[in-house]
């Protein structure tokens, strides 16, 4: 009856977070043991009393100061420097914008969104589809959850209870893999459908532009800089990357407008007590997990299937794909973690590290699939295209996307190289 409840709620629209603590309530009712509920409260403060969950609203209000201060458009227009000669060199510099994006931003939505306005009208104006140029924009927005600093990643490593700062480390070849499989499907869509040539900056503009570049690129070499060489933990990068940040946009570009600061401050406050409330959820729901033994009951169900680690990471891809298509890949992840990790470590031996740089990449797919795909919506309602047309630009990204996944299944040094 539990799990009728859940899926009833799921499907009703209920927000993901009242779904699981009405569900971890009705259990508790429903299994007599109503002496449970005193330590309820306890168990949603549980989850979050984590000091690495803070890196979550700092990285937030990084990315936000970015945006205010001016530092997104300079890092676009340096993108033009390196990329911007080549035929359809505006798709390039949208994804290697988005790839500089994504170890600020860390969340794929707010990414599809910030960039979505920055490229898709200038991709427009130099003859590029409204379609293409928007799919571009989102399929640069699965950098974020891979690309170090990662909301995904962070909440995976509270979860697992890992170093957050070896599965920022671990992601650096997988994202690079997945950028530099992106700039493939540009360049031979771009041959088939002979994009606008592009062109290059004088040497003057081009000095200009990394110059102006120059602080703003601080603050992603901060925020890596700091983790990789065991300076700061990711909590206190995020810190010091939003401080910089501010001093950047208010004293060297002078773009920060004071009077939008309460405005910014309150969407950070919204997106991050979102995100917490619903781990706080999620741990009184995995208290329940534990409590009815599913994982083990889970163990035996898949052993009798197979005892393969390469096919039940098969079987698990498959799983979440479906997942990610209707639920959203935070509440997703929140939900999957408890039950598959003491699985996929204990009895198939599958390296933590690697197995949740394979579901955080596998969840994020699904942002982008119908018949949820909240960041394929978010992208149609920022440029005006149709997600049906979008879909179908984003299918060679998706296509390569899966090809990327299935290597860091059968290759685990991809991922452990690093730490």
């Amino acid at each position: 009856m539990t799990a009728v409840i859940f899926l009833v709620l799921l499907l009703g629209a209920v927000p993901i977070s009242i779904v699981l603590i009405m569900t971890s309530a009705w259990y508790v009712r429903a299994s007599g043991n109503d002496v449970l509920f005193t330590s309820f409260a306890q168990q949603l403060f549980s989850g979050i009393e984590s000091y690495g969950l803070l890196a979550i609203p700092l990285f937030m209000l990084t990315g936000e100061l970015m945006n205010e201060g001016g530092a997104t458009r300079r890092l676009v227009h340096a993108a033009r420097v390196f990329v911007g000669g080549f035929r359809g060199g505006l798709a390039y510099i949208n994804l290697l914008a988005n790839m500089f994006m994504a170890a600020i931003i860390g969340s794929a939505v707010s990414q599809i969104a910030v960039m979505s306005r920055a490229m898709v009208p200038v991709m427009e104006a130099e003859g590029y589809r409204k379609d293409f140029a928007t799919a571009t924009t989102a399929a640069g927005g699965l950098l974020a959850p891979i690309i170090p600093p990662s909301m995904l990643l962070v909440i995976y490593g509270v979860l697992a209870q890992l170093p957050i700062s070896d599965l920022f480390i671990a992601a650096i070849i997988p994202g690079l893999m997945l950028t530099g499989s992106f700039f493939v499907v540009v360049a031979l869509i771009g041959l088939k459908q002979q994009f606008p040539k592009g062109e290059w900056m004088s040497a003057g503009a081009a000095g200009k532009a990394l110059l102006a570049a120059v602080p703003a690129a601080m603050i992603p070499a901060v925020i890596v800089g700091s983790i990789l060489f065991g300076i700061a933990t990711p909590t206190e990068s995020a810190a010091i990357a939003s401080v910089i940040a501010l001093m950047i946009g208010a004293l060297i570009y002078r773009d920060l407008n004071w009077s939008r600061f309460l405005s910014m401050f309150l969407r950070v406050a919204a997106s991050s007590s979102m995100v917490i409330f619903l781990i706080a959820a999620a741990n009184v729901f995995g208290w329940v997990v534990i409590y009815e033994a599913l994982p083990q009951r889970l163990t035996a169900m898949l052993v009798e299937l197979t005892q393969n680690p390469l096919v039940f990471l098969l079987i698990v891809m498959g799983v979440l794909f479906l997942v990610g298509m209707v639920i959203d890949g935070i509440a997703a992840l929140i939900l999957v973690v408890p039950l598959l990790l003491p699985v996929a470590v204990g009895v198939y031996g599958i390296h933590p590290v690697q197995f949740g740089l394979v579901i955080s990449l596998n969840l994020v797919l699904g942002l982008l699939t119908p018949p949820v795909g909240a960041g394929l919506y978010v992208a149609a309602a920022m440029t005006g295209a149709r997600p049906t047309a979008i879909f179908m630009q984003l299918l060679p990204f998706l296509a390569v996307s899966l090809i990327v996944l299935l290597l860091l299944c059968l290759f685990p040094w991809l991922t452990l190289a690093l730490i």
